[in-house]
This record gives C-alpha cells, sequence and structure tokens, in this order.
C-alpha cells in the first residue's frame, strides 16, 4: 500500500515538474515570437525614428495606417489582394472539390489512370519557362488571370479532399441514388454539408497561398497598375527613402512596418474563427478504418 502511494506521489511531481517545464518552454516561445511583432507594431504608430527594441510608441500616431488606405499606390494593391484571394479561394474550392469527387467515383473509367497521372504533377512540373509560354500562348500574360488560373490547381488539396471524401459512408451514396439523386445532387446535398471542415482547411491554404503571391506577379505581369500588396510591401522594405509625407522624419519607416502589420491583420482575424475547422479538416481523412 505504501510503496503504491509513493509511486503515485512520484509519477504526480513528475508530471507536475512536466507541465511547468512545458509552460515555461511554452511562454519563451510566445516571447520569441510576440516581441518582433509588437517592434514593429510600435514602429508603425510612432513617429520617433528609433533604433532597438521599442515596444511602445513615444509619439503615438496614425497617419501611417491613414496614408496605406487614402494613397492609391498602396490601397489600390491592397484591394488587388483582397480581390485575387476571394476570387482565387473559391475558384481553387470549386476546381478541387470538383476534382476529388470525380476521382472518388468507383465507377469512373481509367479512375486509376487519371490519379496516378494528378499525383506525378505534384512531382514534377512543367517547368517555368514552358509554363510562362502556355501562359503567353493563352493571353494570361500581364492579366490577374496568371496569377488565379495556375494556382487554383493545386494537386495536394486535391488529394486531401479526396481522402476526406473516401472516409464519407457509402450508405449514404446508395440511399441517394435510391431515393432517386443525380450525382450533382448527391454532391450539393450530401457531400458539400459534410465537408464543412475539410472546406475551411483548404479554403484557408488557398486563401494564404493568394494573399502571400509574390512570385506568379514578377514573373507573369509586367504592369505595376496590376501589383498586389506584397509587391508593393516588398518595394517599401527595399526603399530606404522617407515617403509620402518627407517633412515628416521617420515617416516613411512608420509607412513600412504599418505595411506588414495591414499585411498580417486579416489571417490574424480570420485564423482564431476557423481554427477549429482548420485542426479537424487537417485530421479527417489521414487514417482508414
Amino acid at each position: 500500500m505504501m510503496s503504491e502511494k509513493m509511486s503515485f506521489k512520484a509519477g504526480y511531481r513528475s508530471r507536475t515538474v512536466f507541465r511547468l517545464c512545458n509552460g515555461v518552454f511554452m511562454a519563451l516561445i510566445v516571447l520569441v515570437v510576440m516581441i518582433p511583432l509588437l517592434k514593429v507594431l510600435s514602429d508603425s504608430l510612432d513617429k520617433t525614428t528609433r533604433y532597438g527594441i521599442n515596444l511602445w510608441p513615444q509619439h503615438f500616431s496614425i497617419d501611417a495606417y491613414k496614408t496605406i488606405f487614402t494613397n492609391k499606390n498602396l490601397y489600390t494593391p491592397f484591394l488587388i489582394s483582397v480581390l485575387t484571394t476571394v476570387v482565387g479561394t473559391v475558384l481553387g474550392l470549386l476546381i478541387t472539390t470538383f476534382g476529388a469527387y470525380v476521382l472518388n467515383q468507383p465507377t469512373l473509367i481509367g479512375r486509376k489512370f487519371f490519379s496516378k497521372f494528378i499525383f506525378i504533377t505534384m512531382i514534377f512540373n512543367g517547368g517555368l519557362v514552358p509554363t510562362f509560354l502556355v501562359l503567353k500562348g493563352l493571353g494570361l500574360t500581364n492579366t490577374l488571370g496568371a496569377v488565379l488560373l495556375p494556382a487554383s490547381v493545386n494537386v495536394f488539396n486535391m488529394v486531401l479532399m479526396r481522402n476526406f471524401f473516401s472516409q464519407i459512408p457509402n450508405s449514404l451514396f446508395e440511399s441517394a441514388e435510391i431515393d432517386g439523386c443525380s450525382p450533382i445532387r448527391i454532391f450539393g446535398q450530401i457531400v458539400l454539408p459534410l465537408s464543412l471542415p475539410a472546406l475551411a482547411s483548404i479554403g484557408l491554404f488557398f486563401a494564404v497561398q493568394f494573399w502571400n503571391e509574390y512570385f506568379n506577379y514578377v514573373m507573369y505581369i509586367t504592369d505595376t497598375n496590376l501589383y498586389n500588396f506584397q509587391v508593393k510591401l516588398r518595394e517599401l522594405v527595399l526603399n530606404d527613402q522617407n515617403m509620402m509625407d518627407p517633412s515628416v522624419v521617420g515617416f516613411g519607416n512608420m509607412v513600412k512596418n504599418a505595411a506588414v502589420i495591414v499585411a498580417m491583420l486579416p489571417f490574424l482575424f480570420v485564423y482564431p474563427f476557423a481554427q477549429r475547422y482548420f485542426i479537424s479538416g487537417v485530421t479527417l481523412g489521414a487514417v482508414k478504418e
């Protein structure tokens, strides 16, 4: 009896020490991540140009944020980023869900061939020059279609969605077919409502991809009026001169930091609401019973 009590106390102490060490470790990680973000936020609200770790603005001002949303050179790229993110996410979800649903049909002729063919494209691609020539031949260069269409076809997301569809019981499909439902009606009324967690996670993947898109803009678009916010943000970071208001010392540095905060804000607000669906959507379809 005494030995059981001693072993229980030893186990309780070890668990307590582990939880304490785990909490301290996580707190350190939070500090390492938050301190640079707090510095950028502080510099975006501080008219004083200072070096070092400054976590609180001395001369508070929101002029930099006003500049971003009132200056055409900044708010137009921001609107382009919002537009491409929304349209690209919707388009990517349509292509991914329809493609995964078709590949999941056991009666599809050549199902294994198409599955292997699509999987190969996830490992090997046509290369940069052939892709550019194809987009140029289709007349998509210098248009937002050069950004939207290639990124909307994501084989990894399609495979993930197909694995999720395969976990839906076949009895649901059989019952719907007996009731006279067509494949499109089954897809719209049965498959999609059951796929909300997977759709949320994959939609978040697409949204982050389109929002942070940079490479396709500089490779396939030469018209600067079509550049998104990320391209303009890089130009701001590389530009060492004060901009927008030369009379204010350090204003260019404020705008740079404010642009970084604006670039992060959308997903800082979206992710907490989508986190529950995101976690469940990533794990669903990963285990086959």
